[in-house]
């Protein structure tokens, strides 16, 4: 049974930082690409950042380009999300998504669709 679970979400004042987990397990693709969204109350969802596990590539959306980092730990199979100079804006429960994909597969925006969803996690951000 595949498992997505993300972690580390919470209340940061603006300026702060949070790291989030997404562990995911019960899966047996070679090659597949995290999606990192996120949705705030009354706006649509937005994907926020990709990786490929298929070659590294990644992928972040113009509104946390510089602030937001995706990586992975490839003993546990976790991939984080640290995300520094929160703003107000930034507020929304995040998901972490995941898609099988073919060898050579390049995150070259949001993943388009996702095989397993995670619960998500909140993040608050107060000015």
């Amino acid at each position: 049974e595949v498992h997505v679970v993300e972690s580390g979400g919470g209340l940061v004042q603006a300026g702060g930082s949070l790291r989030l987990s997404c562990a995911a397990s019960g899966f047996t693709f070679d090659d597949y690409a995290i999606g990192w969204f996120r949705q705030a109350p009354g706006k649509e969802r937005e994907g926020v950042s990709c990786y490929s596990t298929s070659d590294g590539s990644t992928y972040y959306a113009d509104s946390v380009k510089g602030r937001f980092t995706i990586s992975r730990d490839n003993a546990d199979n976790t991939m984080y999300l640290q995300m520094n100079s929160l703003k107000p804006e930034d507020t929304a429960v995040y998901y972490c998504a995941v898609v099988a994909t073919s060898s050579g597969y390049r995150c070259r925006g949001p993943i388009p669709f996702a095989d397993y969803w995670g619960q998500g996690t909140q993040v608050t951000v107060s000015s």
